[in-house]
């Protein structure tokens, strides 16, 4: 069974950092790109940042330069660094792989269960 399992979310004021966790287990992690989404209340869940079976990374414009996403094959763990976290970042944040080869995946095939951000002015 897989299962993917988000950490590290919680309430930080504008400005400051997190660090997400997903620990990914039941799937052979380093064949699966990987992503982080989120999702604000009212609003579509959107990816945030991609980061490929290889190097290869994606991120969105509204959070390039403040996040960095990362992955540990060897821990089966993906990571999202965020910095200059800003009110508008606050939402639900997802992680997912993807088994397909294609860059960027437009499907995802196993999700986790978010783990919330909240980011006060």
């Amino acid at each position: 069974q897989v299962q993917l399992v988000e950490s590290g979310g919680g309430l930080v004021q504008a400005g400051g950092s997190l660090r997400l966790s997903c620990a990914a287990s039941g799937l052979t992690f380093g064949s699966y790109t990987m992503g982080w989404h989120r999702q604000a209340p009212g609003k579509e869940r959107e990816l945030v940042a991609a980061i490929s079976r290889g190097v290869i990374t994606y991120y969105a414009d509204s959070v390039k330069g403040r996040f960095t996403i990362s992955r540990d094959n060897a821990k089966n763990t993906v990571y999202l660094q965020m910095n200059s976290l800003k009110p508008e970042d606050t939402a639900v944040y997802y992680c997912a792989a993807a088994i397909t080869t294609r860059w960027l995946p437009k499907l995802y095939d196993y999700w986790g269960q978010g783990t919330q951000v909240t980011v006060s002015s």
